[in-house]
């Protein structure tokens, strides 16, 4: 059975209310004329799942616990912010921040995302079809950032231990990043991935972006460059 809801007749905090009661109990959700609105499907449970009909606007799917959602459509910023748990794929492109402080779980972006995409990422694993914004990857902590498309400028900005992986071209770097040669079985488990999320992979270039960990620890040597951050 699925559940209709239309975003037309009710506030966002009750839609999300609704959502949540339904996905708890392992239901299939249709959420009609979302038109862009903000905040919509935020801390949503599994093992239900949700299709939004159309755009979504800030923060879809953030703090997400489990669940999946599919959004038919653009998003805005934020998507999945500190999800946890779960699964979220857009079939569009995305404004920036996809993924912000993303702790688990999945997010697969058919077309492009903006800037910052996988900001602060703790975990999980976030897939772009197209090409990633600047400063894409900024202050990654873990996880995995999967570019099948180019990297804008700054990509890896003051990266800690996160892994962003480029098929395209890579513009320009950020401050303490550094392109290495992924290890072939790192290419066969991203490509995994890719596979997995049903994705076609047209060029296998793959750079992988990694922190040379000069911003570490301080080094009154490397102040100039503490100072660029």
């Amino acid at each position: 059975m699925v559940t209709v809801l239309n975003a037309d007749e009710l506030s966002p905090r009750q839609l999300n209310e609704k959502l949540r009661e339904l996905m708890a109990r392992g239901e299939e959700v249709i959420v009609e004329n979302p038109r862009s609105r903000h905040n919509l499907g935020v801390a949503l449970p599994g093992p239900g799942h949700v299709t939004f009909k159309g755009s979504v606007g800030y923060y879809c799917g953030g703090l997400s616990n489990g669940g999946s959602a599919d959004i038919a459509g653009n998003a805005g910023w934020g998507i999945g912010e500190s999800m946890s748990k779960g699964y979220i794929r857009v079939r569009g492109s995305v404004g920036q921040s996809i993924g912000a402080s993303l702790m688990g779980g999945t997010i697969v972006v058919e077309g492009d995302a903006g800037p910052r995409a996988g900001v602060a990422q703790k975990g999980g694993v976030v897939v772009v079809g197209g090409s990633i914004g600047f400063l894409s990857g900024f202050m990654a902590q873990r996880g995995k950032l999967i570019a099948l498309g180019d990297a804008a400028d700054g990509v890896g900005d003051s990266l800690y231990e996160g892994n962003i992986y480029v098929a395209g071209h890579i513009h320009g770097l950020g401050i303490d990043a550094v392109i290495t040669k992924p290890a072939a079985e790192e290419v066969d488990e991203i490509e995994s991935i890719i596979a997995e999320v049903g994705m076609r992979l047209e060029i296998r270039d793959w750079k992988k972006v990694v922190a040379g960990r000069k911003l570490w620890y301080f080094d009154k040597r490397e102040s100039q460059t503490w100072l660029k951050i």
